[in-house]
C-alpha cells in the first residue's frame, strides 16, 4: 500500500505567493524563463533557473548555475520568503482551468515505493535530465519542485478535502498570468492528518506518476544515495521522502499532445495522400480547424488544408494497452514506414506540441514554412494510462499532456 506522509513544509508569505510562484523548469526554455521572471524579483525561476542571474552564454549544466539555485534559495529563507512551518502537516492544492477545479492532496512519497514499484511509471527518463535535476536536489538538499502523481479516488479521502474545502478559508487563493486559479489548504488538525495517512496505507494500492517522471526518479534517486552514504540510516530521516500533489484519478483529464513533421520523406503531396489512404480512410474538411472527434480518428493539416484520417481496424489491437494507443498507430502506420522517422527521442525532423497551445499552433508551424505537416489526436484517457502502468508497459515518448502545470513554490520540502 502507498506510503503518503505529512511533512513540514517551507512556505512562502501570503502577500508575495503569486509572484514567487512559478511553472515547473522543464516547461520553459531560458529566455522564456528570464521573461517569466521579469521584475518579479521573488520568483522562484531565480532557484528552479538560476541561469537567468548570469550571462546569457552560461551552460545550464554547469556548477556555476548549481551554485547559483543554492545560493538564492539560501537568500530567499534569509529574506523571509520562505518560512517553514512549525510541524509536519498535509496540504490541499487546488487549480481552476476552464471552470473545473480539480483537488490534491500535498504529502510525501516514500523512497521506498519508488524503488519497489508501489510507484507506478508509464514513461521513460532520460540519464542526462534525470543528472540535472539529481545535482538540483543534492545542493538545494531540498525538493523544491512537487511531483504530479495520480491514485485510484477514494471516497473517504474526497470527503476529508471536501470538508477542509467548505470549513476553511484558504491559505492561498490567486490567478496566474495564464489564467488558471490555484487555491491552498493547510491541514493543521492532527486528527484529520492521521485519517489521511491512514487511508493511503490501507485504501490506494499504488500512486501513479502523471507528470514528472525525471523530477520523481532524481528525487527517489537522491534520497538512496543519501541513505547509503550514512552509516546511521535508521528509515525515518527526511530523505526517505519527496515532495508530491496526489490527485484522485477520477478528477483528471489528459490533454493531447501532437506532432509536426519538417518534410515528407521526399514524397509528393499526391503520393503522401495516396500511401495514408492504404491504411485510415482520409477525408478533406477544407480551410476550417478539425479536431480529432474520437480514438483512431486524426487530423491532418498539411498545405492549408485540414483532413481527417480515421484508422482502418486492422491496424490497432484494442486488447494490446500499448497497440491501441494512437501515437503507436501514428508512429507505425505514418511516421516509421512512410515519413522514415524511427527514433521519436533524437530525430530532429519531428517536434511535439502539447494540446494546450491549441490547433491553431499545428497551422502557424505548417503555414511559416518551419513544418511541413502536422498530425493531432484525441487524448489518452486516464484509464489508458493506468492500464499501461498497470501492465508494467511503458508509453510511447510525448504521449500525455497534463494541464494545469502545478505551480511550484507554494511549498518545499526540505531533505533533512
Amino acid at each position: 500500500m502507498a506510503v503518503v506522509k505529512p511533512f513540514r513544509g517551507l512556505r512562502p508569505p501570503r502577500e508575495i505567493v503569486k509572484e514567487l510562484a512559478s511553472l515547473p523548469y522543464d516547461v520553459m526554455n531560458t529566455e522564456e524563463a528570464r521573461v517569466m521572471a521579469g521584475e518579479k524579483e521573488s520568483s522562484l525561476l531565480h532557484i528552479t533557473r538560476a541561469e537567468i542571474d548570469l550571462p546569457p552564454d552560461t551552460d545550464v549544466h554547469s556548477e556555476t548555475v548549481y551554485s547559483k539555485s543554492a545560493e538564492n534559495f539560501a537568500l530567499w529563507q534569509k529574506r523571509g520568503w520562505l518560512v517553514p512551518d512549525e510541524t509536519p502537516m498535509f496540504y490541499i492544492y487546488a487549480q481552476t482551468m476552464a471552470g473545473r477545479t480539480q483537488y490534491g492532496i500535498v504529502g510525501c512519497a516514500s523512497v521506498d515505493d519508488y524503488l519497489n514499484g508501489v510507484i507506478k511509471k508509464h514513461e521513460l527518463t532520460r540519464p542526462d535530465k534525470e543528472q540535472d535535476r539529481m545535482v538540483h536536489v543534492r545542493v538545494n538538499n531540498a525538493n523544491i519542485e512537487p511531483v504530479f502523481f495520480t491514485y485510484p479516488a477514494v471516497k473517504e479521502l474526497d470527503t476529508i478535502v471536501k470538508k477542509i474545502v467548505r470549513k476553511q478559508k484558504p491559505e492561498y487563493d490567486f490567478t496566474a498570468e495564464d489564467g488558471f486559479g490555484h487555491h491552498f489548504w493547510v491541514v493543521r488538525d492532527a486528527a484529520t492528518t492521521e485519517s489521511i495517512e491512514k487511508l493511503f496505507a490501507t485504501k490506494v494500492p499504488y500512486t501513479y506518476v502523471a507528470d514528472g517522471h525525471h523530477r520523481t526518479a532524481a528525487a527517489a534517486l537522491v534520497g538512496k544515495e543519501k541513505r547509503d552514504k550514512n552509516p546511521h540510516h535508521n528509515g525515518a530521516e527526511e530523505y526517505n521522502y519527496f515532495l508530491a500533489v496526489h490527485f484522485p484519478d477520477d478528477q483528471l483529464r489528459i490533454i493531447d499532445y501532437n506532432r509536426v513533421i519538417r518534410d515528407l520523406n521526399g514524397l509528393s503531396e499526391t503520393d503522401f495522400i495516396k500511401k495514408l489512404e492504404e491504411n485510415f480512410t482520409v477525408r478533406d474538411k477544407g480551410q476550417k480547424i478539425f479536431k480529432p472527434r474520437k480514438l483512431h480518428n486524426f487530423s491532418m493539416y498539411l498545405s492549408g488544408r485540414w483532413y481527417s484520417l480515421t484508422a482502418n481496424k486492422d491496424t490497432y489491437d484494442d486488447d494490446d494497452p500499448i497497440g491501441v494507443l494512437d501515437v503507436t498507430i501514428l508512429t507505425k502506420q505514418i511516421l516509421s514506414p512512410i515519413l522514415d522517422i524511427q527514433d521519436l527521442r533524437t530525430s530532429k525532423r519531428i517536434d511535439f506540441v502539447g494540446g494546450i497551445r491549441g490547433l491553431g499552433e499545428l497551422k502557424r508551424r505548417v503555414d511559416s514554412g518551419e513544418m511541413k505537416v502536422a498530425f493531432a489526436m484525441y487524448p489518452v484517457s486516464m484509464k489508458q494510462l493506468i492500464n499501461i502502468a498497470d501492465s508494467g508497459n511503458i508509453m510511447p515518448p510525448k504521449t500525455t499532456w497534463f494541464e494545469p502545470k502545478l505551480r511550484s513554490g507554494l511549498v518545499i520540502h526540505l531533505l533533512d
